[in-house]
């Protein structure tokens, strides 16, 4: 099952619990974007009908007419799409359900395309994102295909809407700004009833009661408050100027990350004196133990005991001893030398491995070198 399979009929449910077919598109979100059945139709013929273009010079008492958009072309298109009668539905409907017949599921959807445009515009808001709308009104028109089930005696169109109205409605609510709105259903509660609860708490003179909001979305009122702050304000860029004019932004004004100029320079500055006292110390241990401190407790993949008593021909266990030894003197070579750098119990200063080794470390040291405190 996929996540549309998962989520989505529970948006649909949500939808249909919360909004009845004729609160959608108008009070559901109370903000007047709606149309009805007469300036729908005004509306789909001005979309679908070129303007007038001027021509001047010869001839310019008559006017041509201008060239179609991409969104006049498909209103023009799937004007001539017959619609099919209600025998018609059924047949092709039962045809598809059972042989699965791709042209048949066209001749469907095909015929039912004016209605996704119908549903989009209850929804758009100044036609600027009409053809976003139809084309996720599209997609749950799809999606309504799929699903539908001929059997129970129902119109494909009823059916569809519902599906249409989902797509078009969850399009919205995930763009309605640049910060997202929550997908829990009380939150998708909130977002399509809060402005319509608002309207009606003012006309019976109660304000703004939170409390009394939350009551009647059954909603808990923290979350009600929440949205109402969410729907009222206003997106802001973080690159945009502070103030008209201002070459400074709002990002100038965030914390930044970086540790402070004057911490890098002094942990610079114990990296490098570490960094020596290291190398120095190299220079007073046998061969072997520069071969153990250098490729068991400081490389990158240490080698095993077995392969350094290997090469010297001694035992695993007389080459953890002298590890052992090792790591004593180095520890104590460090606390004399560095006195007050290495890692107290609060983890100050400087660290030993998670099995008494020292950080990682080069004889020259590397462009980006970690951190001489930081644990391997």
């Amino acid at each position: 099952m996929t996540l549309l399979d998962r989520n989505l009929p529970d948006f649909v449910s949500t939808v249909t619990d919360l909004v009845s077919p004729e609160e959608v598109g108008d009070e559901a979100w109370g903000i007047d974007f709606a149309v009805d059945g007469a300036e729908e139709e005004v509306l789909l013929e001005e979309l679908a009908s070129p303007k007038k273009k001027a021509v001047h010079g010869r001839g310019a008492s008559q006017a041509a007419p201008a060239p179609l958009n991409p969104l006049q072309r498909y209103l023009a298109e799937i004007h001539r799409i017959p619609p099919l009668s209600k025998e018609e539905e059924l047949r092709l409907a039962v045809l598809y359900k059972e042989a699965e017949d791709h042209q048949a599921a066209h001749r469907l959807v095909s015929s039912h395309l004016l209605l996704v445009v119908k549903i989009a515009l209850s929804y758009c808001q100044a036609r600027n994102n009409l053809p976003d709308l139809i084309q996720e009104g599209n997609i749950g028109l799809l999606e309504a295909l799929k699903r539908f089930d001929p059997h129970r005696g129902l119109r494909f169109s009823t059916y569809a809407a519902w599906w249409v109205r989902a797509y078009i409605l969850k399009f919205i609510m995930d763009n309605w700004k640049l910060v997202k709105v929550g997908t829990s259903n009380a939150r998708r509660k909130l977002f399509y009833n809060l402005n319509r609860e608002k309207e009606k708490l003012r006309a019976e003179g109660n304000g703004h009661d939170f409390q009394i909001l939350a009551e009647r979305l059954q909603v808990k009122e923290d979350d009600v408050l929440d949205l109402d702050e969410y729907l009222s304000s206003e997106d802001v860029s973080l690159d945009a100027p502070v103030n008209p004019g201002s070459i400074r932004t709002y990002a100038d004004h965030l914390p930044s990350s970086d540790p402070p100029v004057d911490e890098k320079l002094a942990e610079e500055e114990v990296e490098q004196l570490f960094q020596k006292k290291i190398r120095r110390f190299l220079k007073m241990i046998s061969p072997r133990e520069r071969l153990i401190l250098k490729q068991r407790l400081l490389a990158e993949t240490p080698m095993t005991l077995q392969e350094i008593g290997e090469r010297y021909g001694v035992t695993r266990e007389t080459v953890r001893q002298t590890e052992k030894r090792l790591l004593e003197r180095l520890r104590v070579y460090l606390e004399e030398e560095l006195p007050g750098l290495l890692c107290s119990p609060e983890g100050n200063g400087l660290s030993w491995g998670p099995h008494g080794d020292v950080p990682w470390i080069q004889d020259s040291p590397p462009k980006k070198q970690a951190h001489p405190c930081s644990r391997r």
